[in-house]
């Protein structure tokens, strides 16, 4: 695979980050996708690549579940194993996940150049796994593309200065891009009142609420997997329905397979919904009121939608969208949900500019298809 650059994804996320820049490709014959399998679900990973236009991957390792250590150690020697054989000039990684840390690993260890997309990024929480990963990759990464000002500071008072660039949010890149589609879909014509024939088949029979509804998206780890702090979590987004407006929930399989371990029923006004692809959950997120997340990326979009967020989690990586209101952070008890969300709306539009200018894609491109291969030692 002489003079092709192997980008590794594994997540939602990074599906979506990764449309972003391969849609900007100008060299796409050199461009490859090794898939982990760390989100093999198919409402988690195919949808994505038939909704964004994903070229298939060229490697699939197919590896899911396991513990951190067990899921990272499978992952570093299936990408290690691809990178001996086809030798890339480049490894394109994105984010914080397992995969991104398993990725900038092999890479590092056999001398192939490292790309990190939307480096810089610190919450100083370093009990979050996705801390410790990114922390780590932007250490061993030959390339850092910041998505923010404010991530180009963090590394640079970290000492890293070699080879950052700020290109802006490539996840803004799509959002305006994928917008148009998103308002077509079935459940945004829905939403909109209209009730021409039978509803969107994800929504259907649901119980789905006519009115006004907070989008919830839960799946964190520390949030799932302790069966007390669940039953608490389900709770409150119950008094959340009962005060504020029903909630809409698509559960992640990792939280679906966690009620179900703990025996825990949905309180009611709390709508389950299977996984969404892009553009359904981007039109579900326009047609709510609010957003309670504790994920990294979902805090983003509700800003680039300009919905108001309650994050539930003491510090977010992404402190830009805390400016104006647009998201608040409720702490990690989450009794608190119900205090966060009645509090004032933003009276200002989301400053975007933050996130960059919609161009970050063609930006890290640049950089990706510019970087000379480094041989091994």
């Amino acid at each position: 695979m002489s003079g092709a650059l192997l980008h590794v994804v594994g997540a939602r996320p990074q599906f979506v980050k990764a449309a972003a820049v391969l849609r900007a490709a100008r060299l796409p014959e050199r461009h490859q996708i090794l898939h982990t399998g760390q989100h093999g679900d198919v409402g988690l990973s195919d949808v994505f690549f038939q909704e964004l236009a994903i070229q298939p991957p060229s490697h699939n390792l197919g590896i899911t579940g396991g513990t951190h250590g067990a899921q990272t150690g499978r992952f570093l020697d299936g990408i290690e194993q691809v990178l001996l054989k086809d030798r890339p000039d480049a490894v394109v990684i994105y984010g914080d996940t397992n995969s991104t840390l398993a990725g900038a690993l092999a890479a590092a260890k056999l001398g192939i150049p490292l790309i990190h997309i939307e480096a810089g990024l610190r919450a100083f929480e370093r009990h979050m796994p996705e801390e410790i990963n990114r922390v780590v990759a932007d250490r061993l990464s030959d390339v850092l593309l910041c998505p923010t000002a404010r991530s180009v500071r963090w590394l640079e008072l970290e000492g890293l200065t070699r080879g950052v660039q700020l290109v802006g949010d490539v996840m803004l890149d799509i959002a305006l891009r994928e917008r148009p589609r998103a308002t077509a879909t079935p459940i945004a014509r829905y939403l909109a009142g209209d009730r021409r024939g039978p509803p969107p088949e994800a929504i259907d029979a649901l119980g789905f609420p006519c009115g006004p509804f907070i989008l919830a998206t839960l799946h964190r780890a520390a949030n799932t997997d302790d069966p007390a702090r669940l039953r608490r979590l389900l709770a409150a987004l119950g008094d959340v329905a009962t005060r504020f407006a029903p909630v809409v929930w698509p559960l992640h399989p990792r939280t679906r397979n966690a009620l179900a371990r703990s025996d825990l029923a949905l309180p009611p006004g709390v709508v389950p919904l299977p996984p969404q692809g892009y553009h359904a959950f981007a039109a579900l997120l326009l047609g709510a009121e609010a957003v309670v997340t504790d994920s990294g990326g979902v805090q983003k979009e509700a800003f680039f939608a300009a919905r108001r967020c309650v994050t539930l989690r003491d510090r977010t990586e992404w402190e830009e969208t805390l400016e104006g209101g647009w998201n608040r952070l409720a702490g990690d008890e989450p009794e608190g949900l119900y205090e966060a969300l009645s509090g004032p709306a933003p009276t200002a539009a989301p400053d975007l500019a933050a996130f960059g200018d919609g161009r970050a894609s063609e930006r890290c491109v640049a950089a990706i298809e510019g970087h000379a291969h480094r041989p091994a030692p």
